[in-house]
């Protein structure tokens, strides 16, 4: 086990979130945003979202797989699974011909139910992602924004708000998307990195929008050097100014984790899951359910528990 690892196991335990698993009784999540490549073998996904108790996902791809592997894939689980059009890659970010050609036959197959984020600013993460820098009214956005809106799907808008050099630029721009289309749901990935003040002002005016609340717990942020948001206390509780948002705002938070890599499908989703409802589990019920399924399921139509 390297030194991290063992922080970040220390961390669990003094938590007291190892070892821990959902039962049927508790309360049941969705995870709205997550993702796999070719590296990710699919066979343990349904069994490790038992263990979490996370009823659904909705699942884009990276690397390697094919549109008609996640299609698949969630077409064998449709209680489980809902396969995300995928945005990002190569030709998106050097807006190659085949970026347009490849949404194009994505929202053409029947097997899809979602959008994947569509990156806009993205800080560099080390050597495993580079700085991706793509205006809201970019072409590139606005063909995938009409293909979300034809569809009827949330749109999820990936800014790094903290770490982006021109973060004022970006947000008139973003606010001028979301004032464009104010029947349309848009949703901001890892909360923008925006601070409790800023999602205030942006509930107040902007009705479509939405926050994920992936990459904002201390299991992620206690152990990365990007600015990410903490919505929790320094424990397992959400903080104070965290709570109070929920709930005023209670149908505009919704529950992801977005899982990236093949060592984050593993015992790290648990505990984060069950950091989470642990956490939720300290609101009103009707808040915590609505936060914890109840958006996701209502804005994605997604199938729900009998």
């Amino acid at each position: 086990m390297t030194e991290k690892k063992s922080t970040i196991a220390a961390l669990f335990l003094a938590l007291g979130l190892l070892g821990g698993s959902a039962s049927a009784s508790e309360l049941y999540l969705v995870d709205a945003h997550s993702q796999i490549d070719h590296f990710v073998d699919r066979s343990i996904i349904v069994p490790l979202l038992d263990k979490a108790g996370i009823r659904h996902v909705i699942l884009s791809t990276r690397g390697k797989v094919k549109p008609a592997q996640i299609t698949g894939f969630a077409a064998k689980h449709p209680d489980r699974i809902t396969a995300a059009v995928r945005t990002k890659g190569g030709s998106y970010t050097k807006n190659k011909p085949r970026y347009y050609k490849t949404l194009k036959k994505q929202l053409a197959m029947p097997g899809f139910g979602a959008m994947a984020e569509v990156i806009m600013w993205h800080a560099q993460k080390g050597n495993l992602a580079p700085e991706q820098v793509v205006a809201p009214d970019d072409k590139r956005v606005q063909v995938a924004l009409k293909g979300a809106i034809d569809k009827g799907w949330p749109f999820i808008v990936h800014i790094e708000f903290a770490a982006s050099l021109s973060a004022e630029t970006f947000m008139i721009k973003m606010e001028a998307m979301l004032a464009k289309h104010p029947d349309h749901p848009f949703a901001l990935i890892h909360m923008g990195q925006l601070e409790a003040e800023e999602v205030t002002r942006l509930l107040a005016k902007h009705q479509n929008l939405y926050f994920l609340t992936s990459v904002s717990n201390p299991t992620i942020t206690k152990f990365s050097n990007q600015p990410w948001v903490d919505l929790f206390d320094g424990g397992a509780s959400l903080a104070p100014r965290w709570k109070d948002l929920f709930n005023k705002y209670p149908d505009h938070f919704i529950l992801a984790f977005d899982n990236v890599w093949e060592k984050q499908w593993s015992s790290e989703y648990v505990v984060q899951a069950d950091l989470w409802r642990g956490a939720l589990g300290e609101l009103p019920p009707d808040v915590a359910s609505k936060v914890a399924h109840e958006n996701a399921e209502r804005l994605w139509k997604l199938p729900t528990a009998q």
